[in-house]
């Protein structure tokens, strides 16, 4: 084996655990998403939830799967709740998020767009695990999204990049590593820390104005390193690491987009801060 290969194998081990399940989601998982009312294009926003949520799946996963749990959550609580899947390379099924970042944001643009006229909201509220939670912040800064969107809640997000423990900085030393990577998997060069998509990004302010922005980050989060890279820095933002909520919260990075209602909660207070309740271990209960 190469030796660059060895220094692959273990970076591409742990991008995979933002892969969202171990499974791949089916046709006909995709097929009942609508029926529950997930997806559901007549679904009308109410006066307490007067904008649809739209979800955005992380790197490796996709617009079902990623939602299984937390999608049924909103909807449970009265939210219009849609995700689709964006990031599509040729030849790869089931597994998204993989594409140039800002093509991505062009995908999701479209997709607000339709989520609105079938809606008939002025504004929406965006919701994204890990890439899915940076990925919006180029729609908002340099797509117009910023008009149309109310708040971003990022949880374990990509903002500024990822060290992935210290092994994206051995890169360089391997002949070919860094070309191979941005060729096959764009988006994965993308969010590695000091990119030229992330410059972009953050040059200038991590915000924009009108949009209120939450991060949710854990301390055990292994992909996105260091966690606190996942922090955001402007007017508007609330940056919550789980562990001050419940101290007990073990989730790493797949898990807190996943299934940990600690974080569902705390989601559920960043779209409705008016009637906020307060975060702590008891809320898995809610």
């Amino acid at each position: 084996m190469l030796p660059w290969k060895r220094v692959l194998r273990p970076l591409a081990a742990l991008l995979l655990t933002a892969a969202v399940a171990t499974v791949p989601a089916t046709a006909a998982q995709a097929a009942d998403a609508p029926t529950s009312g997930w997806n559901n294009y007549s679904c009308k926003p109410s006066a307490a939830h007067p904008r649809p949520v739209v979800l955005v799946h992380g790197t490796l996963a996709n617009s079902v799967d990623n939602w299984l749990a937390f999608a049924p959550y909103l909807k449970d609580r009265g939210y219009c709740v849609f995700s689709f899947d964006y990031g599509q390379l040729p030849g790869v099924p089931l597994f998204y998020g993989l594409g140039p970042i800002d093509k991505s944001a062009e995908q999701l643009k479209t997709f607000v767009d339709k989520v609105l006229s079938a809606t008939g909201a002025a504004e929406t509220d965006l919701v994204g695990h890990s890439q899915g939670g940076m990925m919006p912040r180029y729609y908002l800064k340099f797509l117009g999204g910023a008009a149309k969107v109310n708040a971003l809640v990022g949880i374990a997000p990509s903002n500024h990049g990822t060290t992935l423990n210290g092994f994206t900085k051995l890169l360089p030393y391997f002949p070919g590593a860094e070309d191979l990577l941005t060729t096959a998997t764009p988006a994965l060069a993308d969010q590695v820390a000091g990119s030229a998509f992330l410059t972009k990004l953050n040059e200038g302010g991590d915000t924009v104005p009108g949009v209120r922005y939450t991060v949710l980050a854990t301390k055990y989060d292994e992909v996105v390193t260091p966690y606190r890279s996942q922090f955001l820095d402007g007017p508007g933002v609330r940056n919550v690491v789980l562990q001050d909520l419940c101290p007990i919260d073990l989730s790493e990075h797949a898990a807190i987009g996943l299934f940990d209602r600690i974080a569902f909660h705390e989601v559920v207070n960043a779209l409705d801060p008016a009637h906020a309740k307060a975060t702590t271990c008891a809320s898995v209960f809610d």
